[in-house]
């Protein structure tokens, strides 16, 4: 199907494409068994300036969109959700950045992000606050010209391996959810440190950790925007950044079909392949069917937030929720198709079925962006005469 792309998004999701196929995939069962971060797959993406996509040209980026971007996690993740989430997670943490920094914070981080040198990642979930943002307990106090963060972070993707954190802290709690505010953290500030690092389910090949702030000073231009603007820099950012967690519910669903469609073509029962069956046959029509349209919504939105529009929640929601329960459905699918194989890890779909829990639950529960949707459409409708 023509999508419509320019010659330069063709070019970037090919060399995404490529990358996948000959370096990720021969060893992605590898890193999920070993729980091992991609680091050789992060330097190659880097030497592709491929973290460069969403970072302006000024920064050492290609300047490119949300649609770009959402092209090439698309095919890292059809060849394994785990680096794809290392990749994409690093856009995560530049968001706020790119969004909301200053001149001068743009100038000290973001050529570093674009050029794959340094990871970056966002905290913001704590053991008590995942949905309910509003908890949080992590505090930031100023004292002269630093501030004091107080307090964990937990479940931080590229905890440990990321060079720059933006993180949301509580600077005045009696306002609160206007009381958070943003910072940059580096590594080597003193009092921060990573703690636990998690044992998965599936995307085993991230780096899944404990972020500990314990009187962590850092210099007070490291604060993003104002005080008070914590919960906007979040929201702002997952607005942008959750049609990228759909394209890695639309790559790991066609990775799936990929696999399923292969094997229902040799795989022989009663002298015919399976494939032939019609019960297999509209198992596989379905996962395709959905697949396009997950496809579909996720690059329309992409279009329509490049476009520069301001009023992104309700299409930024629906093209996270609708691809990464397709993502579910889909490699579930898979495994019944190649049965009692598709249970065993000597074929991916078992991984890819571990690996898609995760797009349901990560930068918004899809319970949330039904939510979102709904409150959006409340509004819409109240205004309706």
């Amino acid at each position: 199907m023509d999508y419509f792309l320019t010659e330069e998004q063709e070019m970037i999701r090919d060399l995404a494409r490529q990358i996948a196929q000959e370096r990720i995939k021969p060893i992605r069962a590898q890193l999920d068994e070993a729980e091992e971060f991609p680091h050789e797959i992060i330097k190659a993406l880097g030497q592709a300036d491929l973290f460069g996509i969403i970072i302006p040209e000024e920064y050492g980026g290609l300047g490119g969109g949300c649609l770009e971007n959402c092209l090439a996690v698309e095919e890292l993740s059809r060849a394994c959700v785990g680096c794809s989430t290392s990749y994409a997670a690093s856009f995560l943490g530049a968001y706020p950045i790119l969004l909301y920094g200053s001149k001068e914070q743009k100038e000290k981080y973001l050529p570093a992000i674009a050029s794959g040198e340094t990871l970056a990642a966002f905290a913001l979930t704590e053991s008590a606050s995942g949905s309910d943002a509003a908890s949080i307990k992590t505090e930031a106090v100023r004292q002269g010209d630093e501030y004091i963060l107080r307090g964990s972070k937990q479940w931080i993707t590229n905890g440990g391996e990321a060079g720059v954190y933006t993180v949301v802290a509580i600077t005045d709690r009696s306002k609160g959810p206007r009381g958070a505010s943003a910072f940059i953290v580096e590594p080597g500030d003193p009092g921060f440190s990573v703690g636990k690092k998690e044992s998965k389910l599936g995307i085993r090949a991230s780096a899944t950790a404990e972020l500990i702030f314990n009187d962590c000073r850092i210099p007070a231009d490291r604060l993003l925007s104002r005080e008070g603007m914590g919960f906007v820099v979040a929201m702002r950012t997952f607005d942008q950044s959750r049609p990228g967690v759909g394209a890695q519910g639309v790559g790991l669903a066609q990775g799936a079909l990929d696999e399923a469609a292969a094997f229902a073509k040799t795989r022989k029962q009663f002298g015919k392949p399976i494939i032939t069956f019609q019960a297999v046959a509209h198992m596989l029509a379905d996962m395709a069917t959905k697949i396009e349209a997950g496809r579909a919504l996720v690059y329309a939105t992409a279009r329509y937030i490049d476009s520069g529009a301001k009023d992104i929640g309700k299409v930024s929601a629906m093209s996270k929720l609708f691809p990464t329960d397709v993502a579910m459905e889909v490699t579930t699918n898979a495994v019944q198709i190649l049965g009692g194989h598709g249970y065993m890890r000597d074929y991916p779909v078992e991984k890819m079925m571990r690996d898609a829990k995760i797009l349901q639950i990560y930068e918004g529960t899809n319970q949330i962006q039904r939510n979102v949707i709904g409150q959006e459409l409340n509004k819409e409708y109240g205004r309706k005469k």
